[in-house]
């Protein structure tokens, strides 16, 4: 099945960068005021998602699913969990990180809901990525600097190689940013091991 791409309201400043991660057949939900990114990433929805409380119903030809005000759920979170009803285990949220940190963190919690689910998700933003690791993911030298964040509780038996700062079956918690700001070594790809909890991996470009 494609990929699932859900467009927040949050800011993009680099479009160029957004659009290269698209894909052809990638089934785009844009959410209420996420939908002033259609021009910019150069697609329009298949699915619309919102209480329209920050952008008004353009009442486009696309499927629309309008949402009370007062609920439960955020948007974006409504709209990761009608794409599970429909089949949906790979997920790319885009305009999900910027001035609001209460809904960027709530963001991450659909990364480790997804995570809990065994689906994949990534959050892309005009400095890199994130997703949570649970068992393994690398990071390329293409990108300049990546952190390792224990947002779920501790994380044990982390392995950290082909980076600056090495780590051999280490624990990482929340309370010690230790996994900070690490480099992968030049022409070498890092690698991230995970035994037992999860990290959130960011990479940054």
């Amino acid at each position: 099945m494609a990929r699932c791409v859900i467009i927040g309201g949050a800011s993009i400043g680099d479009y160029a960068h957004a659009r290269g991660e698209l894909r052809p057949d990638d089934w785009c939900v844009f959410c209420d005021c996420g939908l002033r990114h259609r021009a910019g990433l150069g697609r329009e929805p298949d699915l619309v998602v919102g209480d329209f409380d920050s952008h008004p119903d353009p009442h486009l030809a696309a499927e629309t699913i309008t949402l009370p005000h007062v609920k439960d759920d955020t948007d974006t979170v409504y709209a990761v969990k009608e794409a599970l009803a429909r089949g949906y285990d790979d997920f790319l949220l885009l305009g999900a990180v910027g001035e609001r940190l209460d809904h960027t963190l709530g963001n991450v919690g659909i990364l480790l809901q997804l995570d809990s689910q065994g689906k994949r998700g990534r959050i892309v933003d005009d400095y890199g990525d994130m997703e949570i690791v649970s068992r393994a993911a690398q990071v390329p030298d293409t990108f300049a600097y990546f952190s390792l964040l224990a947002v779920d509780g501790p994380a044990e038996g982390v392995t950290v190689e082909n980076a600056l700062y090495p780590l051999q079956n280490g624990r990482l918690t929340g309370d010690y940013p230790l996994g900070v700001s690490n480099e992968p070594l030049p022409g070498r790809t890092a690698r991230v091991t995970v035994t037992q909890g999860r990290l959130l991996l960011i990479r940054v470009l």
